[in-house]
């Protein structure tokens, strides 16, 4: 499992208050597409969209794969099984003073479940997208390298060259 880590180059940093751990999948359809929420913002990061693998911060007492499958029914509507940790990604958003701690997951889609976005972070998804991965990767090298959005592109991006190494395999 490959681990990375990067700085937030982006914002000025004050400091952290706090430290989330997040779980993120690369789900995968019967026909080899992943899902990508396409997320638009207008905040204080700015002014942009993006793409970004479902997923979201564990709660206190939850397990990696339970929270994952939590967070892929609520923005997805699916039940999902977790298939493969892949790796992890510690990065920062200095604008909010948080250290991140993604874990990276491979899942497959085992049936449906009601979608109820629930927290502000969901609010941000305009839609959801199935593409080979190969179309991922293109949407992630067209990402801005700037703002929210290049810190976004990358953590997901060699987390991405992780989830198609080990589908190779």
């Amino acid at each position: 499992m490959k681990r990375f880590q990067f700085k937030d180059n982006e914002y000025p940093y004050r400091g952290f208050t706090h430290k989330r751990v997040i779980v993120r999948a690369f789900v995968i359809n019967d026909d080899s597409y992943v899902a990508l929420h396409r997320i638009f913002r207008d905040d204080q990061f700015g002014r942009e969209g993006y793409y970004e693998t479902p997923g979201g911060g564990v709660d206190e007492g939850e397990s990696l794969e339970v929270a994952l499958i939590r967070e892929c029914e609520e923005e997805l509507g699916l039940e999902i099984k977790p298939i493969e940790e892949i790796g992890i990604v510690e990065d920062a958003y200095n604008l909010i003073g948080r250290q991140n701690e993604n874990h990276y997951f491979i899942a497959k889609i085992v049936g449906k479940a009601k979608k109820h976005l629930v927290s502000d972070g969901d609010m941000l998804i305009q839609e959801t997208v199935w593409v080979p991965f190969d179309k991922a990767v293109a949407l992630y090298k067209e990402m801005s390298d700037h703002g929210v959005s290049g810190l976004v592109k990358q953590r997901e991006t060699p987390m991405l060259e992780e989830a198609i190494k080990a589908l190779n395999n």
